[in-house]
């Protein structure tokens, strides 16, 4: 099964691919998809659009986990989160892929058993678990990459229990 997680933001969304193979789960892709802070937003809005289509129609994945909404404290950064959020869901819904959404305690939790994990213990775990050469970067990539592993993991639970 491929995955494609994607922790959604304006500066930076990041996403990763994830793939299970017989010997465990490997990396396809990662990065983000970044834009400066002199770009008007609406123009950030497209760029997260047409990145994020394009790498679907190239990596075709079988779903897609984005990170749940959470409570901000700043309103004006939570809706600005929304908007990056809504135009990810968009680009998935738009081309039929099956979207499962995860709040970042439960990331933390399926990818290092605590949390309240600090994002270098994410990053960390995210490198052994699909055993790469360094941590992922930047930390947006890597917490794509945790959102994908935690769908995989619930994936291959929800099988379990289906089969017992």
């Amino acid at each position: 099964m491929r995955v494609l997680g994607v922790d959604p933001g304006t500066a930076a969304t990041g996403y990763g691919i994830v793939e299970e193979r017989e010997d465990g789960l490997h990396a396809v892709r990662f990065g983000a998809i970044s834009s400066t802070a002199n770009l008007p937003f609406a123009q950030r809005l497209l760029r997260i659009y047409r990145d994020l289509r394009t790498l679907v129609t190239d990596l075709r994945p079988d779903c897609a986990a984005v990170e749940a909404v959470f409570f901000a404290r700043n309103v004006q950064s939570a809706l600005r989160l929304g908007h990056a959020r809504g135009v990810a869901l968009l680009v998935l819904a738009e081309a039929g892929i099956e979207i499962h959404e995860y709040s970042a305690l439960e990331v933390k939790k399926a990818v290092t058993s605590f949390g309240q994990a600090r994002k270098d213990q994410v990053q960390r775990m995210v490198q052994l678990l699909l055993r790469l050469p360094a941590a992922p970067q930047p930390a947006d990539a890597a917490d794509a990459l945790a959102i994908a592993i935690c769908h995989q993991h619930a994936a291959r639970l929800r099988g379990r229990l289906r089969t017992s």
